[in-house]
């Protein structure tokens, strides 16, 4: 049985073998965003900072 492979996935694919110093500006980009190490003082500050759900979100009175 044959797996599925959508268009988007063969177009990738193909674009990729036709252009491998692709790959290397794909890793650049992935760590911008995606790779990065997390500090464990800031991200406890951040989630203090956050303000707490109300019980009832939709209530008029932001008391």
């Amino acid at each position: 049985m044959a797996l599925y492979e959508s268009e988007h996935t063969k177009f990738m694919r193909e674009m990729m073998a036709k252009h491998p110093e692709w790959a290397e500006d794909q890793l650049v980009g992935r760590a911008l965003l995606w790779d990065r190490k997390i500090d464990p003082a800031e991200q406890a500050a951040n989630l203090e900072s956050r303000e707490k759900n109300r019980s009832y979100p939709y209530d008029v009175h932001f008391d």
